[in-house]
């Protein structure tokens, strides 16, 4: 783009969302090209520069981004949205340049519908204030993921997120009612606000998960849950993954309890026994079950019958109380992995009769192909039917080449994922698929693929919309 039309790109995106809310400064471009992909990071840490995004804009409403992506459409100019810059997969990155789209102005409460149960928000709104909203009031969004703090409720919708209580309360496309939704063309539409009915195809379910490329959430009617009566925990130790997966599908055929937290014996002997104080040999599991006492104490016996039969050891009530204290400290320096170490989380999900087989075919998968890297995992998402591994692996000593280190990142992805496909999984749980896992989508889907190209190329003709982001 040369500098006149830059210019008069420029003017025009300051008409449409104010000029203090348009940045070409380079503070305003560095600091969005690194989100918390590892790749990212370890770019930034090497001294080689992210791709940045041509202009910076911060709209207020939806009106103002239905004006930003009007002239988007016209100049065919990328636009990539940000929310808190918390994602792993590369998903805010404007790989493309362009116009890099600030949701976080749009962070204003609407409603508080203590009738309809939801609060109506901006989806630029940190998920935190939300929360901290609801408890004002007795009430909870019960929404709690490790990034809690610092991502948005449209970030958490565009990448399908997830909290430690969704056993119970299930992933954040459980909690949401009605969006707010702007197309790429500039057009602002409403999803139903009574989302899984039966007229055609829930509008909410294109746009949950679809990480940017089809669309901007604006707006959200965020579902409230009257806070617990109680909330009991319960740490157990079983002698082996067999018998704890056998145990909770057998518990979840009865009811769901809240947290549901289940880490190998890798996780055990070092997370776990560092933050939580487990020193014995075995996988430890935290339960929690949450409601009316009267349920709960009905609940609490069942629990207890169930994990006895399976030969789990009953650790009492500490263990679970101080990881549930502990729950976001896990994330934190000191206890997270971080540069220069190489790492990743691998979320994959399956049945329960292919779960165990996946993480133990990954684990084999990266450790024989890659052996200076460790596997480890928990499981921390169940259903009835299955449930999530939160596999991680961890290499302490990567290139310092920072094309070797991307070379050696994408290959242990690679090999881990499809080990995963390969055996009843798929590309990705909660985290999203961003530009780090794109290009593994037509593996999982293969001809399915075609469908949603034929949205993508439907509602965003130009390809303008993250580009190359969720495989389109």
């Amino acid at each position: 783009m040369n500098e006149f039309l830059f210019t008069q790109v420029l003017t025009e995106l300051e008409d449409a969302v104010g000029r203090e809310n348009c940045s070409t400064r380079v503070i305003d471009k560095v600091t969005h090209s690194v989100d918390y992909f590892w790749l990212s990071r370890m770019w930034a840490d090497r001294g080689r520069e992210m791709p940045q995004a041509d202009f910076v804009v911060s709209p207020k409403d939806a009106k103002e981004v239905s004006k930003v992506l009007k002239i988007a459409n016209y100049y065919k100019i990328p636009v990539t949205t940000w929310g808190g810059g918390g994602g792993t997969q590369g998903g805010a990155i404007p790989v493309c340049g362009g116009i890099l789209l600030d949701t976080k102005r749009m962070n204003q409460i609407y409603d508080f519908n203590e009738k309809g149960m939801y609060i109506e928000c901006g989806a630029g709104a940190i998920y935190k204030h939300i929360e901290w909203a609801a408890n004002e009031r007795g009430y909870s969004t019960m929404h709690f993921p490790s990034s809690l703090t610092c991502s948005t409720v449209g970030g958490f919708l565009a990448h399908r997120g997830i909290g430690v209580v969704s056993t119970k309360y299930g992933k954040i496309d459980d909690m949401v009612l009605q969006m707010e939704v702007v197309l790429p063309n500039g057009d602002i539409i409403y999803t139903s606000s009574a989302p899984k009915h039966a007229a055609g195809p829930d509008l909410n379910q294109i746009f949950i998960g679809s990480e940017g490329t089809l669309g901007i959430i604006t707006k959200a009617q965020i579902r409230i849950y009257v806070q617990p009566e109680v909330r009991r925990f319960r740490g157990f130790l079983f002698k082996n993954m067999t018998a704890a997966f056998d145990a909770s599908r057998e518990l979840l055929q009865i009811f769901k309890p809240s947290v549901m937290r289940l880490y190998d014996e890798a996780e055990t002997a070092s997370l776990i026994k560092k933050i939580v104080g487990v020193a014995k040999p075995g996988a430890f599991m935290n339960i929690a079950y949450e409601g009316k006492k009267e349920l709960v104490d009905v609940e609490e016996k069942i629990l207890l019958d169930i994990f006895n039969k399976y030969g789990a050891e009953d650790l009492g009530s500490e263990y679970g109380e101080k990881w549930w204290d502990e729950k976001i400290t896990f994330f934190y320096p000191g206890h997270m992995m971080d540069l220069p170490q190489m790492f990743g989380t691998m979320d994959t999900i399956a049945p329960y009769d292919k779960i165990e087989k996946i993480y133990w075919e990954m684990k084999k998968a990266i450790e024989t192909n890659f052996p200076n890297i460790k596997f480890i995992a928990h499981f921390s998402h169940w259903y009835e039917w299955g449930c999530m591994i939160y596999d991680r692996f961890i290499c302490d000593n990567p290139p310092q080449d920072p094309v070797e280190a991307m070379r050696l990142h994408n290959q242990v992805w690679n090999v881990g994922v499809r080990t995963a496909i390969a055996n009843g999984g798929v590309v990705n749980d909660h985290h999203g698929v961003g530009i780090k896992l794109g290009r593994l989508m037509k593996e999982q889907y293969g001809p399915a693929m075609q469908v949603f190209e034929g949205l993508k190329k439907q509602l965003d003709p130009n390809g303008i919309m993250n580009p190359f982001k969720l495989g389109l």
